[in-house]
């Protein structure tokens, strides 16, 4: 497979320039018709591959695209998920290039979405290409379910997967969206974290006041959301919510030492970071502390004035938003609500709190001894010359969860991105050894699967 995919590499590059070129943003309604030239390529795209049965299915949001080849008997059937969305390019002036038109530099190539996630997901689609040419037929069935909306957390995929759980069954699912160790170090992700995400709004008179007739006589919303946060914490790190920690499941000795396998360096991170220490709840180590523990954040606060200059006012409203990331069996309902719970009971006199839940998704852990799971290990070997680490990982994926409970099927997180790559940020980029690596990687572990 190395020499059909050297050979065929730069036409699949070229390929995936066509792809990037696409500005499928799903979060801007202007680049709607973007998001739908991105489903037709896909769909194109898989018919050119050998699938069949392709379909571009509407939602009340963006495209879904569906193909499949089920000619495989008595071989196991892989689901493979990805998306075609990508993230808005702002801010602009950072791009050393134009951001959807694909460049190739350093043996990178450069552009939104090349490694979140249209660089990724376009690797299995060539390596069932490859398969097909090479044998005129697949080692494995192939179920493809590739959505338009990631980037804006999903709201009509996981609805599509309950509804069609009979069209999406499988009995493994292939999502390649997450990234190495670093360069040369494959890795499986075998645990992510669930989340919870809310705004807060603190209202305290009925209007702006002036400070020097009102000040110190009244409550200040601002005064009153800053106390809020503050108790949301102890002095030790740990998080003071009644309940928050309600399912979060023991740290183990083994759980820790598969943590611990992979290879982290305290200071070098506090240096690239300009950070004198980390911050955490006390006895865990920064691995452990953002990839098995639950954590409360207060991503930004608002109110006041804000202009330049001064304005000497007592501002009556104020508010944060907060994101927490769950693991184990916690429930993201029942967090949110020991969080409105804390706050009201510790609301400063004349405050009125109100709160909006705004994203939850449940925690989703992966036996890394699982049989699909050591193929794709195995597969990785082969084709690196490293065996994967299994790291956790303190982000969340929150279709993962749902193909794994939905389907009743292993989730196999085959990343081949980089840390490094800016996704989400400017000179987003996909190094082009991991995208032909990938492919035979990819092809490499439907083989084993199909020869079991």
């Amino acid at each position: 497979m190395k020499e059909q995919v050297e050979l065929h590499k730069d036409s699949f590059i070229e390929e995936l320039k066509d792809f990037l070129k696409i500005p499928s943003i799903s979060s801007l309604p202007d680049r709607k018709e973007d998001v739908n030239r991105g489903a037709d390529w896909v769909a194109e795209a898989l018919k050119k591959a050998g699938m069949e049965n392709v379909e571009v299915i509407q939602t009340k949001g963006h495209p879904i695209v569906y193909g499949d080849w089920l000619q495989a008997e008595n071989k196991p059937t892989v689901l493979i998920y990805g998306h075609y969305d990508v993230q808005p390019e702002d801010p602009l002036e950072l791009w050393e290039t134009p951001p959807f038109e694909p460049v190739v530099r350093d043996g990178k190539i450069y552009a939104r979405g090349a490694t979140d996630d249209k660089g990724q997901l376009f690797l299995h689609i060539k390596a069932m290409e490859l398969l097909m040419k090479e044998n005129g037929t697949l080692p494995v069935n192939v179920k493809f379910c590739i959505e338009g909306e990631e980037e804006v957390a999903s709201p009509n995929l996981s609805p599509f997967i309950r509804d069609h759980e009979e069209k999406l069954t499988a009995d493994a699912v292939v999502i390649s969206d997450t990234t190495f160790i670093e360069k040369g170090q494959p890795a499986i992700c075998t645990s992510l974290r669930g989340a919870l995400a809310m705004e807060v709004k603190v209202n305290t008179a009925n209007t702006d006041l002036h400070s020097g007739s009102y000040g110190g006589a009244v409550p200040n919303s601002i005064h009153a959301l800053v106390s809020l946060m503050d108790s949301l914490h102890d002095d030790t790190g740990k998080i003071a919510v009644e309940g928050f920690y309600e399912g979060v499941p023991e740290a183990t000795e083994d759980l820790r030492e598969e943590v611990a396998q992979v290879p982290f360096n305290n200071e070098k991170i506090k240096r690239e970071l300009g950070l004198e220490t980390f911050f955490g709840e006390e006895g865990f180590t920064f691995q452990e502390r953002v990839g098995i523990r639950p954590t409360l954040e207060i991503n930004g606060i608002t109110g006041g004035f804000q202009g330049e200059g001064l304005k000497t006012i007592v501002p009556n409203q104020a508010s944060a938003k907060i994101s927490c990331r769950l693991v184990g069996d916690q429930n993201p309902q029942a967090v949110y609500e020991a969080i409105q719970s804390h706050l009201q009971t510790h609301k400063p006199a004349g405050a009125r709190i109100e709160t909006e839940q705004l994203i939850q998704a449940d925690p989703v852990a992966i036996d890394s001894k699982d049989a699909y799971i050591q193929t794709a290990a195995d597969a990785y070997e082969e084709v690196y010359g490293v065996r994967p680490l299994f790291p956790k990982e303190g982000g969340s994926i929150p279709i993962v969860e749902v193909f794994a409970s939905v389907l009743k099927a292993p989730v196999v997180l085959m990343g081949f991105g980089l840390p490094s790559e800016n996704l989400h940020a400017p000179n987003e980029h996909f190094h082009l050894e991991n995208f032909t690596k990938g492919i035979e990687t990819a092809a490499n572990y439907y083989t084993r699967l199909g020869n079991q």
